[in-house]
């Protein structure tokens, strides 16, 4: 049986020392927006923007918010760009054990309850497992590596790796192009250099029989949805995922939960589970 570590902390690798407005720049560049583009999101002046990136001008805190909503920077990286423009954190991060956090507790804990007995769990920003109900236990049946069971649970790692689920995942080739997409787009929107060293070891593990395990995160395959086709005692499952996120977060600890609801994708895997 799966343990959990319900109120693991993401802990990001510590961005390197930069100036505030090159680290301004590169979220610039990384949503691939020019100075007036930036400037007419933020309605600014382009020299104004201009200014910032340059270091000629220290923004206010407001400012530096302002940028962040215009570049859409996660709440972690925007602590970081206040503390260097000299400002206090303007988000919170608490544990979930923490009083505060006790309403998301218990949302958490009643949409994984009510969602049985279809199996969900809870990942925080590095993919690592938070909580799950009681019927995702059976689906790790036959984990040759009892480690990856271990908290931290990285739930991508425990998919994709040759001693974790791989050699039951019946379509393995489509459902690890599509994690692997996934993270990437991740990567794109965050910036983690966690995320990126994680990639790369997913991208080489082997995929007996699919893609060049080189290939980074190309297509998600040619139908509607991706499903997760895993073989069982009772047969070939076939599940469909949806993901679920806070609306408008205000703390980082829940802005980086997602919760992954797997739905029966045909009525022989629904059967199963219904009994």
């Amino acid at each position: 049986m799966v343990q959990i570590a319900s109120d693991h902390p993401y802990t990001p690798e510590p961005p390197q020392t930069a100036a505030l407005g090159d680290l301004l720049r590169g979220w610039r560049l990384r949503r691939g927006l020019t100075q007036v583009e930036l400037a007419l999101r933020a309605e600014v002046s382009t020299r104004h923007v201009s200014f910032v990136e340059t270091g000629r001008s220290n923004p206010t805190a407001s400012m530096i918010v302002t940028l962040c909503d215009a570049l859409e920077v996660p709440l972690r990286e925007r602590n970081t760009l206040l503390l260097t423009g000299g400002y206090a954190p303007a988000y919170p991060e608490r544990g979930l054990a923490d009083p505060p956090m006790a309403a998301v507790c218990d949302a958490i804990a009643h949409i994984l309850k009510v969602h049985e007995p279809y199996p969900a769990l809870v990942v925080d920003r590095g993919w690592e497992l938070v909580d799950a109900n009681d019927a995702l236990t059976p689906l790790l049946a036959g984990v040759a590596d009892p480690s990856l069971l271990e908290p931290p649970v990285n739930v991508l790692r425990l998919s994709l790796h040759p001693d974790g689920l791989a050699p039951r995942i019946a379509n393995l080739a489509q459902w690890r192009s599509h994690l692997l997409h996934r993270l990437g787009k991740e990567i794109e929107a965050s910036a983690d250099a966690r995320l990126e060293r994680l990639h790369a070891e997913l991208r080489g593990y082997p995929c007996p029989g699919g893609a060049d395990p080189a290939a980074g995160a190309g297509a998600v395959g040619e139908g509607i949805i991706v499903p997760l086709r895993l073989r069982t005692d009772a047969g070939v499952l076939s599940l469909l995922s949806v993901t679920t996120v806070f609306g408008t977060p205000l703390e980082v600890t829940v802005s980086e939960l997602a919760i992954e609801s797997f739905y029966p994708a045909d009525a022989a895997t629904a059967r199963v589970f219904t009994g």
